[in-house]
Parts: structure tokens; sequence; C-alpha cells
């Protein structure tokens, strides 16, 4: 019958603790895997920082203080230029958004897209994003074209 009494770890599973300190025949004895002399053999209040390099000017003090923070609000914007938009237009494509930026690979991802005014707009398009630069609206407008932001 199965009881509490009966119930043990499958075999295996369980593996001794380390016997320290029980004669050098066990292979952890004299000095017990603390080494020899110094404030890692010694019991107590003794800890290193984890800071400590041993006296060597330690890794955070030689690097520059690094200043401002970095905002965890940040929206990171998938960037395409006007002459993407351009070539999409003369593969015949008229509206663009999102998804068909990432199945022609001009982003790598789903996620807000920013269009900017890099290179020049010559067809009428209906452009779907969720930012654009000005000089990327102007030449959308210019065009013919129309710009819905998201």
């Amino acid at each position: 019958m199965l009881n509490h009494a009966s119930l043990s770890p499958n075999e295996g599973s369980q593996k001794a603790p380390i016997r320290r300190g029980r004669g050098n025949g066990s292979g952890k004895g004299t000095f017990s895997g603390r080494g020899c002399k110094g404030q890692g053999s010694r019991t107590g209040k003794g800890k290193f920082n984890p800071a400590f390099e041993g006296g060597q000017t330690p890794l955070f003090r030689r690097l520059p203080k690094l200043r401002g923070f970095t905002s965890l609000n940040q929206i990171r914007f998938e960037v395409v230029n006007l002459d993407d938009l351009q070539a999409l237009a003369d593969a015949g494509v008229t509206e663009i958004d999102t998804l068909l930026l990432v199945d022609k690979g001009l982003v790598r991802k789903v996620a807000p897209v920013k269009i900017l005014g890099s290179g020049e707009l010559k067809a009428k398009l209906t452009v779907k994003a969720n930012a654009a630069s000005a000089s990327a609206k102007a030449a959308i407008e210019k065009a013919g074209g129309t710009l819905e932001l998201a």
C-alpha cells in the first residue's frame, strides 16, 4: 500500500551532499575546500563585495559615466523612405499598409511604421502608416496621394 512513509525519490535523482571536514580520506579534509589562509577561509562576516577585484580598479570605475536615461515607453518605428514607396508604385501597388510592407520585405516585422522623406515620389498612393515626417507628408500630398495616420 502506498503511503507517506513508503515514498522515496527516484533512483539517481538526488545527489548526496559533499561532506566537508571529515578527514583527508574523504577528499574534502584539512581545509575543506576553502583554500589556505585569508578572508575566504574564515567563518563569520567576512564577505567579498561582488565588485571587488583584488585591489585592481573595478570595472564600474574604469568605465565612463553614462548620462541620461532610456525611456521605457519609447516607440520603435520601422522606417520606410519615399523611394521605397515609389518602387512599390512602379510594381503596380496603389494602397500601402504595414502588412504589405512586411510581405515585400521593406520592414522586418509588424510594428509601428514611419514614412521618411528621403527620395522622390511621383505616383498617387494611399499610404497607411503610424507616423510620417513633414517632408514625406508634403511629398505624398504633392503627388496627389493621401496619408492616413493611425
